[in-house]
C-alpha cells in the first residue's frame, strides 16, 4: 500500500502549494523513536543540552525570514504576528538554557543518617532525571511556539529527553523546516539528528503514542483528539504521562460596578481579545457574564460597535473554516439567543467576526442550551446577560475546566472592597490562571507563568508555559546508602557541579 502523500496547503486559497513528502509508516515510526532513543546519552551532559539550545535559539533566528515566509504560506497568521511568534519560540529555548544551568529543576536533596530520628533515617541522596523519548504533538494555531521547536519540544531536551514530534497537517512544510534546524544545531553539538524525530500522518500520531520506547507525551489540539490519544496512553501495557491541553472556555465575569464604571473600555478590549488572531487562540475569551442594566447594555453597545468593524480573516483550514460556520449556526439558533454582530462565513475562504447573547437562565434552568459551554474555534464569543450576583455564580458552577478565569473590577473592588476577593475563590477552582482587569490573551514565558488548568483544558495539573514544564518530562529517584564513589556527581557531599540543594534539612545555594 502506497503511503498518501503530504501536502502543504494554502488557506487562503484551499489549494494544494506542494508535496511535502508522506506520511510515515510504521516501519518509519519505529526508526524515529529508536534513532531519537539512541540520542539519550548524548543530551546526558547538562553544558552540552544547553549549548545545543541555545545554538537552536540561534539557528531560528538566523534563518527568521525564510521561516516567517513558509508560516505565513501555510497559516495565514501574517508576518508581524508570526515573527513575534518565532522570537517567543528562539526566547524560550534560551530561557530553558538557563534552567538546565541554574540546575535547581534537579531538585537535589541529601539527608545523612541520623540514628536518633524516629524511625532512623539512612543516608538518603533524592535528585531528578529524564524519563526517555517524549512524543510531541504540535498545534495548529501557533505553528512555532506549539510545534516543533515549541514549549514541549524545549522543555522536554532541556530535561535530557529526545522528542519525535508529530507534525501538524496545517504547517507540514514548515514543520520540516523547523527540524532541520533543530537537528543542525544538534550536529553542531555531537548529539545525533535523530535526538528530534518528525513524522507525518494520522495513523503515525497513533502508532508514537503506542510505541514501546516512548516514555510521555505532550499534545496541544482539540478535546477530541487529545482524549483519544489520553486513553491509548493509560490503555498501553505500560501506561505513560500524557500532559495533553485540549480545550478551553476561558469565561469572563464582568461585574456591575465594574460595568458601570468602564463599560466602553471592557467592551472594547473584549472585541480585541476575542478578534486576536481571528479568534484562534487557546486562551481566547468564549463566554463573558455580563450584568444586566445600563452598565451591561453600554458594554454590548461598545462591543457591537468594535466587532463590526473586524474584518473579516482567514481561518487555519478550511476543515476549521467549516466547523466554525456550522458551530455559530447551531449556537444561533438556539432559543432566546440573539447575534447582535452575526459570525460566521465571510466569504469563499474567510470569516466574520461576530458574537451571541443569551439571558443567563438560558443556562441554569434547562440542558438545551449546553452548547454555549464548549469552546468554538475561531472569532466569537457569547456574552450571557445575567440579572444578581446568584445567577451569574449559577453559570460559572456548571462549567468545565478551563485555562483562564478574567474578573473585570471597579476600582474599588480592586482595592478590596465589596465581592473583590470573594469572586476570586469562585474562580480559582475553575481555571489554571485567574486573570483580573486584563485580558487572557497573551502566555507570557515566564517562571511564573502557568498555562493549564482542570480537565478538559489539560489532562494533567501541569503548565505547558514557563520554567516549570520541565517537571513533566522527569521522574525523582532516590539512592539509599549508597557510597560517595558510586554517586552520580549531582548527589556527592563536596557538591562538584555546584548544584543549588537541601542538604540535611538547608537549601543551599
Amino acid at each position: 500500500m502506497t503511503a498518501a502523500p503530504v501536502w502543504s496547503v494554502d488557506p487562503r486559497t484551499g489549494k494544494q502549494r506542494e508535496q511535502v513528502g508522506t506520511e510515515a509508516t510504521a516501519q518509519e515510526v519505529d526508526a524515529a523513536v529508536r534513532a531519537a532513543h539512541g540520542a539519550r546519552a548524548a543530551l546526558a551532559d547538562r553544558a552540552v543540552r544547553s549549548a545545543f539550545l541555545r545554538t537552536a535559539a540561534a539557528g531560528l533566528d538566523a534563518a527568521k525570514d525564510g521561516l516567517v515566509e513558509a508560516a505565513d504560506a501555510e497559516t495565514a497568521l501574517g508576518p508581524v504576528r508570526l515573527t513575534g511568534e518565532l522570537a517567543r519560540t528562539a526566547y524560550q529555548l534560551r530561557a530553558f538554557s538557563d534552567i538546565v544551568d541554574e540546575g535547581a529543576f534537579l531538585d537535589v536533596v541529601i539527608d545523612h543518617p541520623d540514628d536518633t530520628a524516629t524511625p532512623p533515617v539512612p543516608d538518603l541522596r533524592r535528585y531528578k532525571v529524564p524519563l526517555g523519548v517524549v512524543a510531541v504533538y504540535s498545534a495548529s494555531n501557533f505553528p512555532f511556539a506549539f510545534s516543533v521547536a515549541g514549549g514541549d519540544t524545549a522543555s522536554a531536551l532541556a530535561a535530557g529527553c529526545p522528542v519525535v514530534v508529530k507534525a501538524h497537517p496545517d504547517h507540514p512544510a514548515l514543520s520540516e523546516l523547523v527540524a532541520g534546524v533543530l537537528r543542525r544545531a544538534a550536529a553542531e553539538h555531537g548529539i545525533p539528528e535523530g535526538v528530534v524525530g518528525l513524522v507525518h500522518g494520522f495513523e503515525a500520531g497513533v502508532r508514537l503514542i503506542e510505541h514501546p520506547l516512548v516514555t510521555a507525551a505532550g499534545f496541544t489540539g482539540s478535546v477530541r483528539g487529545g482524549r483519544a490519544l489520553f486513553d491509548a496512553a493509560a490503555a498501553r501495557p505500560v501506561p505513560i504521562p500524557f500532559h495533553g491541553e485540549l480545550g478551553s472556555l476561558n469565561p469572563v465575569l464582568v461585574t456591575e460596578a465594574a460595568a458601570a464604571e468602564r463599560a466602553e473600555e471592557i467592551g472594547d478590549g473584549l472585541a480585541g481579545s476575542m478578534t486576536l488572531g481571528v479568534g484562534q487562540f487557546c486562551v481566547k475569551p468564549g463566554l463573558v457574564l455580563v450584568p444586566s442594566g445600563a452598565g451591561g447594555d453600554r458594554l454590548v453597545k461598545s462591543l457591537t460597535d468594535a466587532v463590526a468593524d473586524t474584518a473579516p480573516g482567514v481561518l487555519l483550514d478550511h476543515r476549521m473554516r467549516d466547523n466554525f460556520v456550522a458551530g455559530v449556526s447551531e449556537r444561533a439558533a438556539l432559543a432566546g439567543v440573539d447575534s447582535p454582530v452575526p459570525p460566521g462565513a465571510g466569504g469563499e475562504h474567510t470569516v466574520s467576526a461576530g458574537f451571541l447573547t443569551v439571558p443567563a437562565d438560558r443556562l441554569t434552568e434547562d440542558g438545551g442550551h449546553d452548547l454555549l459551554l464548549e469552546e468554538c474555534f475561531g472569532p466569537v464569543t457569547v456574552v450571557v446577560r445575567y440579572s444578581d450576583e446568584t445567577e451569574a455564580a449559577t453559570v460559572l458552577s456548571r462549567l468545565p475546566g478551563n485555562l483562564t478565569a478574567t474578573v473585570q473590577l471597579s476600582s474599588e473592588e480592586a482595592a478590596g472592597q465589596g465581592r473583590g476577593p470573594e469572586i476570586l475563590a469562585e474562580l480559582t477552582p475553575l481555571a489554571g490562571r485567574v486573570v483580573v482587569n486584563a485580558w487572557p490573551t497573551g502566555v507570557a514565558v515566564a517562571p511564573a507563568q502557568h498555562h493549564g488548568g482542570p480537565y478538559p483544558a489539560t489532562t494533567s495539573g501541569s503548565t505547558s508555559v514557563g520554567g516549570t514544564a520541565i517537571e513533566r518530562w522527569l521522574r525523582p529517584v532516590v539512592y539509599q546508602n549508597a557510597p560517595q564513589s558510586l554517586l552520580p556527581r549531582e548527589l556527592r557531599d563536596d557538591n562538584p557541579l555546584g548544584l543549588p540543594r537541601r542538604f540535611d534539612g538547608v537549601l543551599e545555594r
